[in-house]
């Protein structure tokens, strides 16, 4: 196969295969959410919402606490997200203006197309990691709100808002974070088609042991769930 012909060979191939595991991942997230880590850490954050909002004197600091950890960690990311676009987009006006020669390290197509493409992809994937995180700092912020707000078990309805929200801005912060695994195999696409296959296929496997849960794991945390169940049934019963 030609040098040139790789890129529009093995990128559409790697991209298919990261695609394709996150549909499988979707569609285990929907259907067996306790398999996935998100789906596990999205129930265990609205047990902990309950149990935060049942008692806000005693609680609220915690709570409070809590959130703005999260809050600061997509802070960070976001900052992170932001200060590479505009590395990415002063180092490819610089280039185009000095007239860059293609490196000798990169086996593929080489043109300026290309190269146009591969830094606008990794700009346009760090740009979407900003965006989901400023969204997941939006949400937490709302949540700090709210969490301390005193709210008896009878209005569950005013609970279940708060953990929804709590959970819309973990979901946007695992879509940031994700957005910074993709942008490894974009990177490597940099110094040829070939490292950043490999990058997918290799990223799809450890992609698989963060995402996924074991059934001890799984035991745990349904353990601890109707441990925290049988708690709150006892002192509404007192």
């Amino acid at each position: 196969m030609e040098e040139a012909k790789l890129d529009y060979v093995l990128v559409p191939m790697g991209i298919l295969l990261m695609a394709m595991y996150h549909c499988w991942l979707l569609f285990a997230l929907f259907k067996y959410p306790r398999t996935t880590v998100i789906g596990l850490n999205a129930e265990s954050r609205h047990q902990w919402v309950h149990a935060m909002m049942t008692d806000p004197l005693k609680n609220g600091v915690l709570a409070v606490q809590t959130i703005r950890n999260n809050i600061m960690a997509s802070t960070l990311l976001a900052t992170t997200a932001i200060t590479l676009s505009s590395l990415i987009s002063v180092f490819v006006s610089s280039t185009s203006n000095s007239g860059n020669t293609a490196s000798q390290l990169v086996y593929g197509n080489k043109s300026s197309i290309v190269s146009s493409v591969k830094y606008f992809t990794i700009l346009l994937c760090f740009l979407v990691a900003f965006l989901c995180n400023v969204q997941s700092i939006r949400y937490y912020a709302h949540v700090s709100f709210l969490a301390t707000l005193p709210t008896s078990m009878d209005k569950k309805e005013c609970i279940e808002y708060v953990a929804r929200n709590l959970n819309r801005g973990s979901i946007f912060w695992s879509l940031g974070l994700r957005a910074f695994y993709v942008s490894f195999p974009l990177f490597l696409w940099i110094f040829g088609p070939i490292p950043m296959f490999v990058c997918c296929f290799m990223m799809c496997f450890v992609l698989y042991f963060l995402d996924t849960t074991s059934s001890f794991t799984r035991h745990l945390h349904t353990q601890s769930f109707k441990e925290g169940t049988k708690t709150d049934d006892v002192e509404s019963g007192v």
